[in-house]
């Protein structure tokens, strides 16, 4: 295998690990409350209740305002419904880099930016929101966690663009 092809499989195998992970994502968020009532279960069976006391008031709290928007105000669950479209709009884009990745390099290097975004959501408005701070931890790994596999996938786009000879672009004429 060449430098060149290798370097485009380990490209697109980065990719199509980034792109499941941000489809799972955004995929949970449709059946919030459900999926919060069944981590509460699971979480009790495990006895998390005993270890973890903390996370199971957090997760309750949580379940509860949950409960109380999906009975009275349902609506403002559409906001978590375009939050996970957003996580699916956004993988869409990285069909740019893993068909074209010396082209597309952009795609990655905005996905690089969008997850230091998340470190500094988590860290203004976590506190506004009365988010707890371990919490606020766990969000911003989403954002380092991204990075990884973007950062690894930006240098070896880098690799390859050295690779890839491109033609010096002819002037125009002039009229």
């Amino acid at each position: 295998m060449s430098d060149r092809a290798a370097l485009l499989k380990g490209i697109r195998a980065w990719l199509v690990l980034f792109v499941v992970c941000l489809v799972l994502s955004g995929a949970t968020a449709f059946p919030l409350v459900h999926e919060l009532r069944w981590t509460e279960e699971v979480l009790r069976s495990l006895g998390a209740p005993e270890h973890l006391p903390a996370l199971m008031e957090w997760i309750e709290r949580v379940r509860d305002g949950l409960d109380a928007a999906d009975a009275e105000y349902p609506f403002l669950l559409y906001g978590t419904d375009w939050l996970a479209f957003a996580h699916l709009v956004i993988a869409v884009a990285f069909y740019g880099p893993y068909r074209d990745p010396v082209r597309n390099v952009w795609v990655v290097e905005f996905g690089i930016i969008a997850c230091a975004g998340i470190i500094s959501l988590a860290l203004v408005c976590g506190p506004v929101r009365g988010i707890p701070f371990w919490w606020s931890v766990i969000d911003m790994a989403f954002g380092v966690f991204g990075m990884i596999p973007l950062y690894a996938v930006r240098k070896k786009i880098k690799r390859l663009e050295a690779l890839t000879p491109y033609p010096v672009p002819v002037p125009a004429a002039s009229a």
